[in-house]
């Protein structure tokens, strides 16, 4: 199987947070397909519901074969290689248990991905792809949309993924938001910072709320949870993606009790969407001394944005880890902070 998520470094959580699922760490294992994180892991028969549940995944596909650059820098071999009918055929028994009832007249469209097009283009490999399927199920028909999505995935550098997708677009936005605004947090991304927050245990404050993302996914997990933002447009947002406690308020002056919060949790501007006021240096040094007085010892601190200096960091805040992701063509970094 194969499991794509949007970061460069998300599957260190899956890993970490999924018994139920051996995910092969190493070389050819794991890898970025240039806009996804791709893990190439096994699950037991039965065990695929803890799999498609993951908050920090977007898109499951069933792993039908693979290929390298290095035994024929060629589309139209890698599509002839990479496409084995006898793992197809198991494939489709699984897409059609777990999606809908399977049919031998299908539609179907294909989805290529590759990090460099010095030999070939993608176009090219998708197009030869469309014709090694073609020729081998002869009752299906090229469609856009599809019934059936055949990824083909250069994950590595010379190395490829082929897998038929068993989920949506749906997946992508986990039960979404009733009212979108723009620059809103990925829903996979709040959940995999959320899940850097520690025990759900106390209450969990998003500053910065913007539309609740970070909110919905906190209170999922089990926290009492509250929303600031200092854009009042945001918060009417907000509290019609939430039910939780989404106030206005400025971040850098929280309206909450010294030590009172376990975690606080954020995506905070930087200049693409929304910019903040003032000095960006000076804002954000208080935003991050706002969060320590605020967040109890042992609780932690998780933010998203692209460079912390380290000059700029309350003295209580120790970093306990940091994860560079990429989000919408973007390099950004999750930072994880202990509250000592």
């Amino acid at each position: 199987m194969k499991l794509s998520t949007p970061s460069d470094r998300h599957h260190t959580t899956i890993a970490d947070t999924t018994p139920k699922v051996s995910v092969k760490r190493g070389q050819g294992h794991t890898g970025f397909d240039g806009r996804s994180d791709v893990v190439l892991f096994e699950v037991q028969r039965g065990r695929r519901e803890a799999v498609s549940s993951l908050r920090i995944v977007e898109d499951l596909f069933v792993e039908v074969g693979r290929a390298l650059r290095a035994d024929g820098d060629d589309p139209r071999w890698i599509a002839q290689r990479i496409w084995r009918p006898q793992r197809v055929t198991r494939a489709l028994s699984i897409w059609g248990e777990t999606v809908r009832p399977l049919a031998s007249a299908m539609s179907f469209r294909v989805i290529a991905r590759v990090l460099e097009e010095r030999s070939f283009r993608r176009t090219d490999l998708r197009r030869h792809m469309e014709r090694v399927i073609s020729d081998d199920k002869t009752r299906w028909r090229l469609a856009d949309p599809a019934q059936i999505e055949v990824w083909i995935s250069e994950y590595g550098r010379g190395t490829f993924v082929e897998g038929i997708r068993l989920t949506d677009a749906q997946m992508r936005q986990h039960d979404g938001r009733v009212e979108q605004r723009r620059g809103a947090l990925r829903p996979t991304v709040a959940a995999a910072m959320v899940s850097l927050a520690g025990s759900p245990e106390g209450v969990l404050l998003d500053p910065c709320c913007g539309s609740g993302t970070i909110v919905q996914e906190a209170d999922r997990r089990g926290f009492h949870v509250r929303g600031m933002d200092i854009d009042v447009d945001a918060v009417e947002i907000a509290r019609k993606n939430t039910n939780a406690r989404i106030e206005v308020g400025d971040a850098r002056s929280l309206d909450v009790a010294d030590e009172e919060l376990a975690a606080c949790v954020s995506n905070l501007p930087f200049g693409r969407q929304f910019a903040v006021q003032g000095d960006a240096d000076r804002w954000l040094s208080a935003v991050l001394a706002e969060m320590a007085r605020v967040t109890r010892p042992g609780g932690r601190v998780v933010v998203l944005v692209p460079h912390i200096k380290r000059e700029l960091v309350d003295a209580r805040l120790r970093l306990r880890e940091r994860f560079g992701i990429q989000l919408l063509g973007t390099r950004t970094t999750i930072w994880v902070y202990d509250r000592v």
